[in-house]
């Protein structure tokens, strides 16, 4: 049955065009559209339809996007617009398909800001916990050079990449943060649990208890007579130290740490060097000037004393000087990044540079998450053993006392 569409497009000068088109669907109305040349805006029947606004619009939510789903709309959005596919469009076919409701209602509200003439960028701009600076910066420069769709390429290659790197940090630190609760509920349970009930065992053997044993039994009782003390200063402590990373002072002196740190500090460094080099060169390939990229890239390096060493970069490059010379004073960057760093900045070539960086770090993380792996496991079952191993030895340590004592008085 035929119905009556009211529509909304845009020709190819850019000029609006409203009328109405009788058809079956509203499939039908878009594929007319399109042989006439022009760009859907919006199609409506009866006040509703595939592209029109909402009636009842819900009340703004914080939009919130599933683990993945950014880099799939990425490349998708990438893929529908090199085919040709006109931006609206797009957005509005992924806004259907999006798994979590708030990132959908996050498209929706982009999909009815560009409707309005506001560009993608200027609509990305207020959702910020799904779209961060690097990504608004990157649509911008595309929009302004006309390759949105490669853009997009490459924002879906960094996000895809920037994914599996924080993969390999969850890889190399769940199995230490795992083992170390595990030790730490086994032994809470022998001493809370177990040691205690030796205590009438240990007064009717009438021996002289060894210091080993003392030592643990009166750990073992104040555990468990004063286990909300332990449960409320742990939280406590832990509460504190956020306080303390989140102030400027304390999370500059724990970003030192981490990058100090026995064992981990070597992998957070090379962790924090790729996402530098990665991010950089992203940017700056993308067409996003040199001072925005390097603002850009202090805010979202997860390192103050990086974002710190970027900044004094980024005022040297504003007075004319070298970009690379605040890195060279650092100890934070190796000489070989600072080098290649020098040689890309003065052949142009700094974008190809940063991303061979970038990927040679990828391949350190990797190689070092496979080598912690490795070693933290002996090292955890070496504690375990010392930890379960100490309070089984002070529970007989006095049995074997009696025994010697049984055997020299006979």
């Amino acid at each position: 049955m035929a119905t009556t569409f009211k529509f909304e497009a845009k020709d190819q000068s850019g000029r609006t065009v409203t009328g109405t088109i009788t058809a079956e669907s509203q499939n039908d109305v878009l594929e007319d559209l399109r042989r006439r040349s022009l760009t859907p805006m919006s199609v409506k029947k009866g006040g509703g339809g595939l592209f029109a606004k909402s009636k009842a619009k819900p009340r703004a939510k914080k939009a919130s996007v599933k683990k993945g789903e950014l880099e799939v709309f990425t490349r998708q959005l990438s893929t529908m617009l090199s085919a040709g596919i006109p931006m609206l469009e797009a957005l509005e076919i992924q806004a259907e398909q999006a798994d979590s409701p708030g990132f959908r209602f996050c498209l929706e509200t982009i999909v009815d800001d560009i409707r309005t003439g506001a560009d993608l960028s200027k609509a990305m701009e207020p959702h910020k916990r799904v779209f961060s600076d690097i990504y608004v910066s990157m649509i911008r420069a595309g929009e302004v050079s006309g390759q949105i769709d490669v853009i997009l390429t490459r924002l879906a290659e960094y996000l895809e990449a920037a994914a599996h790197l924080r993969n390999e940090i969850k890889a190399a630190m769940t199995y230490p943060v795992v083992s170390l609760f595990l030790v730490l509920g086994i032994a809470g349970f022998l001493m809370m649990g177990i040691v205690p009930s030796f205590k009438p065992v240990f007064d009717s053997l009438e021996v002289e208890l060894p210091g080993l044993t003392v030592l643990t039994m009166d750990v073992a009782f104040f555990m468990r007579d004063y286990w909300y003390v332990l449960f409320g200063g742990a939280i406590g402590g832990f509460l504190l130290f956020r306080f303390w990373i989140k102030t400027p002072a304390g999370g500059k002196a724990w970003d030192h740490i981490t990058l100090r740190m026995p064992v981990f500090g070597g992998l957070f460094k090379k962790v924090a060097l790729s996402r530098f080099s990665r991010t950089f060169s992203t940017l700056i390939k993308s067409g996003v000037p040199i001072l925005g990229a390097m603002e850009i890239v202090s805010q979202t390096a997860g390192n103050k004393v990086i974002s710190e060493i970027v900044d004094q970069a980024r005022d040297s490059v504003r007075s004319g000087d070298t970009l690379s010379e605040p890195f060279t004073k650092s100890t934070v960057f190796p000489p070989m990044v600072v080098k290649m760093m020098g040689i890309g900045e003065r052949s142009g070539a700094l974008d190809a540079l940063l991303e061979k960086i970038s990927e040679f770090y990828d391949q350190q993380v990797e190689a070092e998450v496979k080598g912690l792996t490795a070693l933290i496991e002996p090292i955890m079952i070496a504690v375990m053993g010392f930890v379960v191993g100490g309070i089984v030895l002070a529970v007989f340590l006095p049995i074997f006392k009696l025994q010697e004592a049984l055997s020299g008085g006979g």
